[in-house]
């Protein structure tokens, strides 16, 4: 009879009932309803069905597949890894670097762990490979011809990286750190791989929730940016109608990547990273002689990237650390992100047609946030509103894929202000 109680003691059903693990089954409940968005509506699938399943078993109790302990402090425990006892320093350590005290209460003194898949797993997001990664795959499927064709589009890229600065100061009023304002604000540069870079190195804590929102936001650019975009514009300016990119040679398309990834990284040498891969799968692409290179990064590395990637990034959104009122103000300061973002790139492209002979059609801007190739389709659609004979697809992919070199370069200037 003892046996069979221990056994019923240690099922994840039980579990639920003792302590905070209520938690876990509201979790578990959100996990199911970005499952929902994801397979039945669409939303960014690729991405919310990982992040939800990583969700789901990191709050199932007793599972033992991710140890926040592992991860505490920002930091990497390798002691814990091989099998050390958590001590009573180490905890003391991790109370003076603010880690949350229901991280703390799950532990006590001696007690060992045995890392779990997605302990494994999360530290390519933790050593900053996942993101990179995903960048060389981003770089082997863009063309910049539109960007290198129309050079000023790389300041309506750069003008919609507004709302990660706007959001990182709405976001200390509130009472946000230097480090997590940053972390949130990223949102705005509407890119996950970004955003999980800056956020894994200066506020691995706001991971889940960060991610949830930026990929979240994401998919609904189609639903935010058109109703920003109608009320910055005119009908006569929706309507202006752009001529043809110039055609761009082969060489122009080699050299660019390489022209690129020397002038950031000395610029600003956080990016580097980022901006090399980003540049090397674009490079893959262009240059003619590594067709399979370029494929393997579009197809089969990106896939098992994103899985990895997906899963480790949900796991990190426990009961602990995602049922909070950081939580809700994240969700709320990122659709601020979005917001000021759109807006950044459509006011910008209204004051240099002040200046230029060859009017831009405002609509454009709007793409300068890097949700390739979504948020060039919303340009595209409502220009098309205004104008059935409008075409503005490749214009608006030259601000759009600025705005990928952007956010690269603004988590950069961020990594290295607060990390």
């Amino acid at each position: 009879m003892q046996a069979i109680i221990n056994f019923c003691e240690q099922t994840g059903f039980f579990q639920f009932f003792v302590g905070d693990n209520w938690k876990c089954a509201v979790m578990i409940l959100i996990a199911c309803v970005l499952l929902f968005l994801g397979i039945v509506k669409k939303f960014e699938p690729l991405l919310l069905v990982p992040i939800a399943i990583g969700m789901l078993v990191t709050n199932l109790p007793g599972a033992g597949m991710y140890h926040e302990i592992f991860f505490a402090g920002g930091h990497i425990h390798w002691d814990l890894f091989g099998g050390a006892p958590i001590t009573a320093e180490f905890l003391a350590e991790m109370t003076e670097l603010g880690v949350s005290a229901d991280v703390l209460s799950s532990v006590s003194v001696g007690q060992t762990f045995s890392p779990g898949l997605i302990d494994i797993l999360y530290l390519g997001i933790k050593l900053g490979i996942y993101p990179c990664l995903i960048f060389m795959g981003v770089g082997a499927m863009t063309d910049f011809g539109p960007l290198i064709a129309n050079p000023k589009s790389l300041l309506l890229g750069a003008a919609a990286q507004v709302g990660i600065f706007m959001t990182y100061v709405g976001c200390r009023l509130l009472g946000f750190t230097g480090a997590e304002a940053a972390s949130v604000g990223i949102i705005g540069g509407a890119d996950g791989p970004t955003a999980i870079f800056v956020t894994a190195m200066l506020a691995p804590a706001l991971l889940g929730p960060i991610a949830v929102s930026a990929y979240s936001y994401m998919a609904l650019v189609p639903v935010i940016q058109p109703p920003i975009m109608k009320l910055l514009t005119t009908e006569k300016e929706r309507k202006i109608v752009m001529k043809p990119l110039r055609e761009v040679s082969k060489k122009e398309k080699i050299i660019f990547p390489v022209v690129v990834t020397i002038f950031v990284s000395l610029l600003v040498p956080s990016a580097a990273p980022l901006i090399a891969c980003l540049m090397l799968g674009n490079l893959f692409k262009e240059c003619g002689v590594t067709d399979r290179l370029s494929k393997t990064a579009q197809n089969e590395l990106m896939n098992i990237v994103t899985i990895f990637l997906g899963v480790s990034v949900g796991a990190t959104a426990t009961g602990a650390t995602f049922l909070s009122g950081k939580t809700l103000a994240i969700l709320c300061m990122g659709i601020v992100a979005f917001s000021f973002g759109s807006a950044g790139g459509v006011l910008l492209a209204k004051f240099m047609n002040l200046f230029l002979k060859e009017k831009i059609n405002p609509l454009i801007g709007s793409a300068g946030v890097s949700a390739v190739p979504m948020a060039a389709r919303v340009s595209q659609k409502v220009g098309q509103e205004a104008n059935p004979g409008n075409f503005l697809l490749m214009h608006a992919m030259g601000p759009n894929v600025a705005g990928v070199i952007g956010s690269a370069i603004a988590a950069g200037v961020l990594i290295s202000l607060f990390g």
